[in-house]
């Protein structure tokens, strides 16, 4: 096994609340990966809202938490939660850095034929997970949430710069892009969808962005969420975060001008 990854043990659920018992799944319906830099604190809220959201309808999934090496006591967390009973799996990348990379890393774990990206924060809800998932199974390659469309909504407690940065970056990628809220970071995906596009190698935290972008899938839905504040823990939006965006959305920019500029090529190129 490898020296960061802290292995999988079946038993039995965290979830007090719950009357049946988990084991983890030979063949998961459902993987959920969230990225992690100091989010100890709210892993265990995490797993037990999971676990109540998905208990009666998707009994066999597994979470896979990709960590930066924190070193704020997630590894002791997890194998507790573990030993409890949740279906969870810690990935701990000693030298890597990133949300977006540790998404990637995530995806070469998972085990299921859906995938569901979600931020550990607690701003999304377990009970989105649900919706994003019953998209992809009423045929959507792509289900992405939204803040903004009719349903959607973000915690009252939201500043007014959180709120401005986000219009701001979304207006940037609406050229590239035409959905409602590009910046979110909650969204789920085929399994097949990854190896149908162009290689991905994001900078900084908006996977979601690239992956619509160079995998182009051909059924995309979005889905009303409510995105809540973050309650315990420190936020990772820095200078340093936007200087990143920038840095990525430019990248996209010139792989959509060469990709728009080979389609248009090719039928001159055949005479």
């Amino acid at each position: 096994m490898d020296p960061g990854t802290v292995g999988m043990i079946p038993g039995r659920v965290l979830d007090p609340l719950e009357k049946g018992y988990y084991k983890m799944p030979a063949r998961p319906m459902l993987s959920i990966i969230t990225p992690t830099y100091r989010e100890a604190v709210n892993i265990n809220a995490l797993v037990k809202e999971i676990t109540a959201a998905l208990s009666r309808e998707i009994p066999e999934w597994e979470l896979i938490v990709v960590d930066d090496d924190s070193r704020d006591g997630i590894v002791e967390k997890c194998s507790e939660l573990r030993r409890q009973g949740a279906p969870l799996r810690l990935i701990v990348r000693r030298q890597a850095r990133g949300l977006a990379t540790a998404v990637i890393e995530g995806f070469r774990h998972a085990r299921a034929p859906v995938w569901v990206v979600m931020d550990a924060d607690l701003s999304h809800r377990g009970a989105d997970i649900l919706k994003l998932y019953r998209a992809i199974g009423a045929g959507a390659e792509f289900a992405i949430g939204s803040r903004y469309l009719p349903g959607g909504s973000t915690d009252d407690r939201w500043t007014v710069y959180r709120f401005l940065n986000s219009q701001v970056a979304s207006l940037m990628a609406l050229p590239l892009i035409s959905v409602s809220d590009p910046m979110s970071g909650f969204f789920a995906l085929r399994r097949s969808l990854i190896n149908q596009g162009s290689r991905l190698s994001p900078v900084g935290y908006k996977i979601g962005l690239e992956i619509m972008l160079k995998c182009r899938p051909g059924i995309l839905e979005e889905i009303p969420i409510h995105f809540r504040t973050r309650v315990k823990g420190q936020s990772k939006l820095s200078l340093h975060q936007q200087l990143l965006y920038l840095r990525h959305i430019a990248s996209l920019y010139r792989y959509e001008w060469r990709r728009r500029l080979m389609v248009f090529c090719r039928p001159l190129m055949r005479k």
